[in-house]
């Protein structure tokens, strides 16, 4: 009978754990869904690292060199850290059990308390919805101690998991959404640095533009000046209600 050698585990004080880690299926995805919360949590002293998924190869505008050049750039102004995952490239995402593992290693190897996926919803770009799914499933992969090909890695559970989404018609309707306040001074900046370093795609769609005209309806309909939703996989579990502090309408 063959002897069976279990594989080494890496010790915890050898991760190189962040507070979030957030996924994108495109170079430019992350800032233009959640750039504003990014730079909310780092400037709130919080590390954060970004996963991208492809290097937007089919895309109309920039060539892929050139848009992992902005993401870098944009990353650093993000104050974030950032890697690539190579999938089946820009616009021919799949799911398959091999990329929820490969994202699950990246989970188990950073062991966020939080994770950022773009929405699940359909009526969208297809790479943005399927990564959503593959997140979620990565996450519940990265809590099972018997899958073989996590083992080098010990299990890691989150905290939680939330969906940003790139458009409206993204947004996922059965979920409330939690709305972050991006409305500093700093934060607003180092977001819309972030969103205008994607100079590649500034001639499809004023996309920055876009984006900071829906943080700002968000932020008006609760009362603030910029607000950016995040849809909970998950229902949020607060040890008080003092935790939040009011709603998005004043009663």
């Amino acid at each position: 009978m063959p002897l069976t050698v279990p594989m080494k585990r890496i010790p915890k004080s050898s991760v190189d754990a962040c507070s979030v880690l957030v996924l994108g299926a495109h170079p430019d995805d992350i800032e233009f869904g959640c750039g504003g919360v990014v730079a909310r949590e780092t400037q709130s002293g919080r590390t954060v690292h970004l996963v991208v998924c492809s290097r937007g190869e089919a895309a109309t505008r920039g060539t892929p060199k050139q848009r992992v050049a902005e993401a870098r750039r944009s990353a650093a102004l993000l104050g974030a850290s950032l890697e690539w995952l190579e999938f089946d490239g820009d616009a021919h995402l799949e799911l398959k059990v091999a990329h929820a593992i490969a994202i699950a290693t990246i989970i188990r190897r950073r062991r966020p308390e939080m994770v950022l996926a773009p929405s699940p919803v359909a009526n969208q770009h297809p790479d943005h919805s399927r990564l959503g799914h593959l997140v979620r499933d990565a996450a519940r992969l990265a809590r099972y101690g018997g899958v073989q090909e996590l083992r080098r890695w010990p299990p890691h559970s989150i905290g939680q998991l939330f969906f940003y989404a790139l458009t409206p018609e993204s947004e996922p309707p059965d979920i409330s959404p939690l709305l972050v306040d991006v409305s500093a001074p700093a934060v607003l900046a180092a977001w819309t640095e972030a969103m205008n370093a994607h100079a590649s795609q500034a001639g499809t769609r004023s996309y920055a533009e876009l984006q900071l005209q829906r943080a700002q309806l968000n932020g008006q309909r609760a009362g603030i000046g910029y607000a950016i939703p995040v849809f909970p996989n998950d229902a949020p579990v607060l040890e008080s209600l003092a935790v939040l502090r009011r709603g998005a309408r004043h009663f």
